[in-house]
């Protein structure tokens, strides 16, 4: 094997990139922590950080290798392969970036983050109702039943990558993870909703955020990181990677904009709470598409994904589901545009290296079928293995916390500790 030359200036710019898709999590715990009621802040916030204890250890442990392991019947990578990172070396053919000059432990760096924060995402959907103690265990189940395995699926070569069956219609390309993290992790919020149950009251008592600008501020850390996250997967401080960023940015844009347009003709108001969602929403439609495609598609495609997420915020009160913080709306809904997306406006190897055209592009319909299965197999597999982790965990398990509990609030009932002063008075002092 040749000798491993590091390139520095690619090896810095990943590991910035680590380090600003690391702070993500942090500001998802400002984002979500500022839309729940002041009761439950705390605990919103404290699911965001222990997501990252727990993962940032288990990734170590055995997440690398199931993930960029050598491939197990397609699902999985071997996780004794790389178990602990031991016989991690640099040009392994578990670093994906290693082409780049990219040091093995940089992008173990990398892939990391996105563990952590598709794992802290789930809390969205939950707030309020579940059990501290039943959280933590299912951030490390459910990052290593289906985070690592749809990681290996998509880009460790297993069923969902090229050599997988979807190759024979096209290549399915998936830039930073939105079959991954984002539709992984939207799905699994509804999941989660449904077999925990809606919160005492929902529907009839407002649920209103109880901090805005909190919410305002970790949109826009978010938004910051979110640059790491996508231009990041380049591997590279290249020409791709600039790219990505002017489309990570150009899509947070018209999804802003287009959520504030649905909300101001539906309702007569536009808001803050929908101008920060329809910016998330723009970067996730983004987070798949954000390295092939040229900006207008990029402008296109965060339009939609802001668009459909408003319209879809109501589904909730609908069909009687009680995804707290809105995943459907803004992570499902926008990695299912972004990733189908693709197959529209993939503008092909004149702009991007190795990249395909999409249908608007010349290239057909193979590239948007190759992005449909993608995203419906991946829709498929978080669903079912979700379900199935929920149901079992059910079984061994008080999931909810108790009703006066969760009237008097989950911060004083679960940690004893409240966000404010005064915010004790009448309510309940102990919890499990």
């Amino acid at each position: 094997m040749d000798t491993f030359v590091i390139d520095p200036a690619n090896t810095a710019w990943v590991l910035l990139s680590a380090a600003l898709v690391l702070l993500m999590t942090p500001a998802l715990a400002l984002f979500y922590g500022g839309m729940v009621r002041s009761k439950s802040v705390l605990n919103m916030m404290l699911m965001s950080f222990s997501a990252l204890g727990v993962v940032g250890v288990v990734y170590l442990l055995w997440g690398y290798s199931m993930s960029f392991g050598s491939d197990v019947g397609g699902l999985v990578g071997n996780p004794l392969q790389l178990f602990g990172v031991a016989n991690l070396a640099d040009g392994d053919p578990s670093d994906l970036m290693a082409g780049h000059g990219v040091p093995a432990y940089a992008f173990l760096a990398f892939q990391a983050t996105f563990a952590i924060i598709t794992v802290a995402l789930l809390s969205g959907a939950v707030a309020d109702r579940l059990r501290f103690s039943a959280w933590l265990l299912l951030t490390l189940v459910w990052s290593t039943l289906v985070y690592f395995p749809l990681a290996h699926m998509v880009w460790g070569g297993g069923l969902l990558s090229g050599a997988g069956p979807i190759g024979h219609l096209a290549t399915p390309m998936d830039f930073a993870g939105g079959s991954v993290v984002e539709i992984g992790a939207g799905v699994a919020g509804l999941v989660l909703a449904v077999v925990l149950g809606a919160r005492k009251g929902f529907g009839k008592d407002p649920m209103r955020p109880h901090n805005l600008p909190f919410t305002m501020l970790g949109a826009g850390l978010l938004w910051f990181g979110w640059l790491g996250f996508n231009a990041g997967s380049a591997g590279a401080a290249d020409h791709q990677a600039a790219i990505a960023w002017v489309n990570t940015t150009a899509a947070a844009c018209t999804g802003l904009l287009g959520w504030l347009v649905v909300e101001r003709v539906r309702d007569g108001k536009a808001t803050s709470l929908g101008a920060v969602s329809g910016a998330v929403a723009g970067l996730v439609a983004a987070t798949p598409s954000s390295g092939y495609v040229a900006p207008p598609g990029a402008l296109v495609l965060g339009l939609v994904a802001g668009m459909l997420g408003a319209g879809a915020v109501g589904l909730k009160f609908r069909l009687g589901y009680d995804d707290s913080l809105d995943l459907v709306a803004v992570h499902l809904v926008g990695g299912l545009v972004g990733t189908i997306g693709i197959g529209l406006f993939a503008t092909g190897p004149d702009l991007l290296d190795g990249a395909r055209r999409g249908l608007f592009y010349g290239g057909g319909l193979a590239q948007l079928g190759a992005q449909t299965a993608l995203a419906l197999a991946a829709l498929a597999f978080s669903a079912v293995v979700t379900a199935a982790i929920a149901v079992a965990l059910r079984r061994v398990m008080a999931l909810r916390v108790p009703a006066e509990h969760e009237i008097g609030g989950v911060d004083l009932a679960l940690h004893g500790e409240t966000a404010y002063e005064g915010i004790a008075s009448g309510r309940l002092a102990s919890g499990a």
